[in-house]
């Protein structure tokens, strides 16, 4: 079993905002809300437990569907459990493949609670030992039954004291699945892409990302709540076949 550790999907800038950002997500975001009345959130709490659990099985094909068959054939396969995610397969090629459920989301994400959110993703070795830790900490306060601010001041507390690795060189995963919920906001479905951990506050400009007019590279550093950042800067660069070798336009967003 894996215990105690880090981010992830922490998604970067935010899987709100990075679709926002991604006209080619091909979907529709709704109205912005006035600042004067601040959108409520729409799960404002977690939902009983048996809400995102799913069948062993099925959550092994699910979390393997993340990047290619040559990568996951040989890759270890995390499942959640009530206990918090445990091996279900042992690999031998670096890589680990998951679900990631809702409260890998940024804070400020009102579907932080979401227990329909699926979301496959696949770390290769640099990523799975220094970014990984924080995902494995997040599900283990959710799984703890702390509110979402008890968990951001909780990882806030753990960043400050320097309780997390900063990713480590060539720190990236895989979220190719044809199978990905994402969120109701995007309909299910976002662009296959990849995603990429830089240590630190790296400047979204160096990367070229979030540029009008067009750029193949989106993302950004993320705030927590009342202060302080996670220990790096996420890049996502959406790729135009899922992981089964079919183009995205088969099966679009909408």
């Amino acid at each position: 079993m894996i215990t105690s550790g880090t981010w992830q999907r922490e998604r970067a800038v935010g899987l709100a905002a990075v679709l926002a950002l991604a006209a080619c997500a091909q979907r529709e975001l709704p109205a912005a809300t006035p600042a004067s009345d601040p959108p409520k959130a729409a799960y404002p709490q977690m939902a009983p437990l048996e809400d995102y659990l799913m069948g062993r099985d099925a959550e092994i094909a699910l979390a393997k569907s993340a990047a290619p068959a040559p990568i996951t054939n040989d890759a270890t396969v995390l499942v959640l459990t009530k206990k918090g995610y445990e091996t279900a397969i042992e690999g031998k090629n670096g890589f680990v493949c998951l679900v990631e459920r809702a409260w890998f989301s940024p804070f400020s994400d009102p579907e932080f609670w979401n227990p329909k959110e699926r979301s496959p993703a696949c770390l290769n070795a640099p990523a799975a030992r220094s970014a990984l830790p924080v995902d494995i900490k997040r599900t283990e306060l959710a799984l703890a039954g702390v509110t979402k601010d008890q968990m951001a001041t909780r990882l806030k507390e753990l960043v400050a004291q320097k309780a997390f690795p900063a990713p480590e060189v060539g720190s990236m995963s895989y979220m190719m699945s044809k199978q990905q919920y994402l969120s109701d906001a995007a309909g299910g479905h976002w662009h296959p892409h990849l995603m990429f951990y830089v240590p630190g506050d790296m400047d979204a400009a160096v990367w070229g990302a979030n540029l009008p007019g067009g750029s193949p590279v989106y993302g950004g550093g993320e705030e927590l709540p009342g202060g302080g950042r996670l220990p790096w800067t996420l890049f996502f660069v959406p790729v135009p076949k899922w992981s089964d070798g079919t183009p995205f336009e088969d099966h679009p967003t909408r």
